[in-house]
């Protein structure tokens, strides 16, 4: 019995040194510790004989604890400090390189409007989040909820000398409010496309104090393309041109119709695909000769005639046609009948 006790104490014992380990912990080759990145390489052989033991678990187990040991004995080396009733330590930067799992992003691509400041060298000036209100004087917000100089919360809207006396106002107010939104969204898609190298899609006509002919003719085509017909049945305003760039419709033949006309057309494809010659297009090929033939023809004339013909030309004191040159040449030809022949030139 006393036997059993004293078995159950050591036992005891040795849990309780077991898991009250110092912390100080001996290896034949000190450690390579990158506390940036609370990394620690233990280089000292490993115990082939613990390794391979039935106590595999408890082996790694206990060898893992020590190097943990080690590293956190290391850790407290450096300088530590309190934030908000808790001691940190500053660890150094980290020497190990690590590699990423996806690729570094790429740099964002400017924008329109960073693109135009780049060029004319606008620098951008950061402002405070509060200015001053007069009509309410305290600090408010610049944008946003609450801000200052705040037009929307107006009771009283002046109405302009050349703008409609029965207009609404407040309701011109916000209709000029949601487009400038529109038109904001719409830029931001706009460099969201070009960014990602995508086609811009049309945008019909963009709110704008002051629209041109071209955005007002570019309107009035998509407004009328709109229609479930595509624009095919919509009548067409006096002297007004026919749409450009509209782009061409597929006609596809129909499923059910003559079926001696797609019997034809099959046997015409067959035919020539069982054709050992090739399908010659006579048309096209006239067509391409005459080409070639009235290139050849205007070559020639650039080329002009030899220098011989040109000495004939030239006036002199002969006889020839119409010259006065010394030549012996005789210049008059038949009568009635055209002069054929030049007179040879005289001597120079």
């Amino acid at each position: 019995m006393a036997a059993c006790i004293e078995d159950v104490l050591a036992k005891a014992e040795k849990d309780e040194a077991e898991r009250l380990k110092s912390i100080s912990v001996q290896k034949e080759l000190d450690l390579e510790f990158d506390l940036g990145n609370l990394l620690a390489c233990d280089k000292n052989s490993v115990d082939a004989h613990g390794l391979k033991s039935t106590k595999k678990e408890d082996f790694l187990r206990s060898l893992a604890r020590d190097n943990t040991q080690l590293i956190i004995n290391e850790i407290w080396k450096h300088p530590t400090e309190r934030v908000e009733e808790v001691i940190v330590v500053k660890l150094p930067e980290a020497t190990t390189p690590l590699p990423r799992e996806k690729p570094p992003p790429k740099p964002k691509p400017p924008t329109k409007w960073e693109q135009f400041a780049k060029l004319k060298g606008i620098q951008k000036k950061k402002k405070t989040n509060l200015v001053w209100d007069e009509v309410h004087k305290e600090w408010r917000r610049r944008w946003g909820y609450k801000r200052a100089k705040d037009n929307t919360k107006e009771w009283l809207i002046e109405v302009p000398e050349n703008a409609d006396p029965n207009e609404d106002q407040f309701a011109k107010r916000n209709k000029a409010k949601k487009e400038r939104v529109a038109k904001n969204e719409f830029n931001r898609l706009k460099n969201v496309a070009r960014a990602q190298k995508l086609p811009i899609p049309g945008q019909g006509l963009v709110p704008t104090p002051q629209q041109s002919k071209s955005d007002l003719t570019r309107a009035i085509s998509v407004a009328k393309v709109s229609t479930a017909s595509a624009g095919k049945f919509q009548e067409r305003l006096p002297h007004e041109k026919a749409p450009k760039n509209t782009g061409k419709k597929r006609k596809f033949q129909p499923l059910i119709g003559n079926f001696s006309d797609e019997r034809q057309k099959q046997l015409d494809i067959l035919k020539v695909m069982d054709s050992k010659k090739p399908r010659i297009d006579m048309t096209k090929a006239v067509n391409r000769q005459m080409r070639e033939e009235d290139s050849e023809s205007r070559s020639n004339a650039r080329k002009g005639p030899g220098k011989k013909g040109r000495r004939g030309n030239m006036s002199g004191k002969g006889k020839g046609g119409g010259g006065k040159g010394k030549g012996k040449g005789k210049g008059k030809g038949p009568k009635g009948k055209p002069q054929n022949q030049r007179g040879k030139a005289g001597k120079r």
